[in-house]
């Protein structure tokens, strides 16, 4: 698991995140992208992985970003304004998305362009289903970051639905399979958008991005 954070960071983490955050802009191709002007986080993962519950949970409001039943259904690259201080990327899921090949290519490439090319990424966030456990999309999305050299974390979601062996079990699989992939941080966070699980520590991880 990612290392504890202290009660200072706790709260320096929890003031950033009860700032003001709105939608920026939807992006189909890396002309319309924003100036790269603020430090960026982006979020990546399979479809229906809980992207947009994770973003709702982070920033304390219910529907900021979209939350779907119909996997795929983001596509695009969207832009949120946290506080004019840092911006939140919500990237398109992968996995599960049923249209057309011509199409998951297009965001493929969307996406792969905007990682290699964005100076103010400063961090991603991979999130995997602790239910489901890291699969093979997830593997190659992990080889995707390593070639673009960005600071990734795994973030495993949805662990108010596990026992507590079942997540200690989980844990250890994921992080022995981030060992071969350079980008990573070794040790994953566990959340809960449901319960909360989890988000104090990550909204001071995020924090630290403005120190450095």
């Amino acid at each position: 698991m990612a290392e504890p954070r202290t009660p200072e960071e706790i709260e320096s983490g929890r003031i950033l995140f009860a700032q003001k955050c709105t939608f920026l802009r939807a992006a189909g191709s890396i002309d319309e992208l924003p100036p790269d002007d603020l430090p960026e986080v982006a979020f990546a993962g399979r479809s229906n992985v809980g992207k947009s519950s994770l973003l709702n949970a982070l920033i304390g409001q219910k529907a900021l970003a979209n939350v779907s039943n119909t996997p795929g259904r983001t596509q695009r690259v969207t832009f949120f304004d946290l506080a004019e201080r840092m911006r939140l990327v919500d990237l398109p899921g992968y996995g599960y998305a049923k249209v057309s090949k011509r199409a998951v290519d297009a965001w493929t490439q969307l996406i792969e362009d905007y990682l290699r090319g964005r100076p103010s990424l400063r961090r991603a966030l991979l999130l995997i289903d602790s239910r489901v456990g890291m699969k093979d999309s997830d593997e190659a999305a992990l080889t995707v970051l390593d070639e673009a050299a960005v600071a990734t974390r795994v973030v495993l979601t949805k662990i108010d639905k596990l026992r507590p062996g079942e997540v200690a079990e989980q844990i250890a699989a994921v992080t022995a399979r981030l060992k071969p992939h350079a980008a990573a941080f070794p040790e994953v966070s566990v959340t809960s958008s449901s319960t909360g699980v989890g988000m104090p520590e990550l909204r001071a991880d995020l924090n630290e991005l403005l120190k450095s």
